[in-house]
């Protein structure tokens, strides 16, 4: 198979996963998930892609725990084909990376899943799964790292990403750690991976048009998804910070309530 041919595959599967969705909504309405109603959705990714999604990985779940996957293997899966979708990224194999990376990106949903309908959900499984999380995310924007390494402007824009990523998930996490409610926005997990991915996959597609009429780097395509996630997630992660502060000295002055322990 060529490179270009992984991305068609991921096309072709997430246009059979969404056909699908639709024809059971038409005959038995929408799918609702607690996790996503609890989540939500928001401008980048809807509530509806979100829904259709878990509806879509219900049978794998069940097909997995049929055959003794646990959650913490399921997890470790996502971690392989995650640092895989990074090597393959770095050998300039963009397509390839768009299907390992989907498959592990699902797989980060299945493993809470699993979790949820084998009763095994812990701390432990939390902190390994939010590890995981960060280490496929690093290894896909490093790869790319690797391969543009020539490319001082590419290189600049990997780094601009990977920053905004880690400092979203980083205020996440210190809300936790100072008892404040987890602040909304852009960019988060799942928004920042279809971004990556999608890039990934016209890559190969939209890559030779962009190299012959455009006289710019075929790779320029992935380019553009970094962009949107380094200047977006940026832009969300400083808001975050500033609705972090703003709860803690609401906080201390008596305005409200620290937020309670779930």
């Amino acid at each position: 198979m060529s490179d270009v041919d992984f991305s068609y595959l991921t096309i072709a599967l997430w246009v059979v996963a969404f056909v699908a969705y639709a024809i059971r909504v038409r005959r038995f309405g929408s799918f609702h998930s607690a996790r996503v109603d609890s989540v939500g959705g928001t401008a980048i990714m809807g509530e509806n892609i979100m829904q259709a999604t878990y509806w879509a990985v219900g049978p794998i779940v069940r097909g997995l725990v049929a055959i003794g996957f646990t959650a913490n293997g399921v997890t470790t899966l996502a971690l392989v084909l995650g640092i895989g979708a990074g090597v393959a990224t770095a050998f300039g194999w963009f397509g390839l990376a768009c299907l390992l990376a989907t498959i592990s990106t699902v797989a980060d949903i299945l493993d809470g899943q699993v979790a949820r309908l084998t009763n095994t959900g812990s701390n432990v499984g939390e902190l390994y799964d939010a590890a995981v999380d960060r280490y496929t995310e690093f290894g896909f924007i490093a790869g790319f790292v690797v391969f543009a390494h020539g490319s001082p402007w590419m290189v600049a824009i990997a780094l601009l990403a990977l920053q905004s990523s880690y400092m979203i998930s980083y205020a996440s996490a210190k809300a936790e750690a100072l008892d404040v409610s987890v602040p909304r926005g852009l960019m988060r997990r799942h928004e920042r991976a279809a971004i990556l991915i999608i890039g990934a996959g016209i890559t190969p597609i939209l890559g030779p048009f962009v190299a012959t009429k455009l006289a710019i780097p075929a790779t320029t395509v992935f380019v553009v998804g970094l962009a949107l996630v380094g200047v977006i997630g940026g832009v969300a992660g400083v808001l975050r910070f500033f609705w972090i502060r703003r709860a803690l000295r609401e906080r201390d002055a008596g305005i409200v309530p620290a937020r309670k322990a779930a």
